[in-house]
């Protein structure tokens, strides 16, 4: 099923804005973590000078490249692994990418990278357990009301199911690794999880 009305609908673009909001006031630069075909790149763009969109899919990267003029510098390789600077990025977003990786290597290298007050901004998939039954329901009926309004827009990228690491054993980590952290469970099958680096540089976890 395609986007209604032109505009592109899908449960990781349900949560751009949740991303959006938490950009830091005065943010120079700002790295998109499994960018994919760049939209979430582009919508960080047009508040932040400087864009870095990382991914391991080629295809992906074509894609997004294919929008001329954007002003964002699309790298293709291992996040975990790529020769960025420490502390060089005042903000750090990745959706659905988290379950791709080692969740816990892939934490502490976004922490690592982030200047002293930079902000970390995941909305990931985790895997459920007997206790998510109700945010199960709930988040059939209210995906299936908002297919039917918006239409689904089936994003290019390669997917992972199911996820490795189970939703509580998602938000255990985030506290362990990023100590005072937001966590958050969302509806449709996404929890989020929001971290301001200290601004004193200190090293978490």
């Amino acid at each position: 099923m395609t986007a209604k009305n032109g505009r592109r609908w899908n449960h990781n673009i349900h949560y751009h804005p949740r991303i959006l909001r938490a950009v830091p006031e005065g943010a120079r630069h700002a790295l998109d973590v499994g960018c994919g075909e760049g939209m979430l790149a582009r919508e960080l763009r047009r508040s932040v000078p400087q864009v870095t969109g990382i991914d391991l899919d080629a295809p992906s990267l074509d894609q997004a490249r294919a929008h001329p003029g954007d002003g964002i510098d699309y790298v293709l390789g291992d996040f975990l692994t790529h020769p960025f600077e420490p502390a060089s990025f005042d903000v750090i977003a990745s959706v659905a990418t988290l379950h791709h990786m080692d969740a816990a290597a892939g934490l502490a290298r976004m922490r690592d990278l982030l200047r002293p007050g930079g902000v970390l901004a995941v909305v990931g998939l985790a895997r459920d357990t007997p206790r998510d039954l109700p945010y199960v329901l709930g988040g059939v009926v209210a995906g299936t009301a908002l297919r039917a309004v918006k239409g689904y827009w089936q994003h290019p990228s390669p997917t992972v199911w199911p996820p490795p690491v189970t939703y509580p054993q998602m938000r255990a980590l985030a506290a362990g690794t990023l100590p005072g952290a937001r966590y958050r469970r969302h509806a449709l099958f996404r929890y989020s999880v929001i971290w301001r680096k200290p601004a004193g540089g200190t090293r978490s976890g």
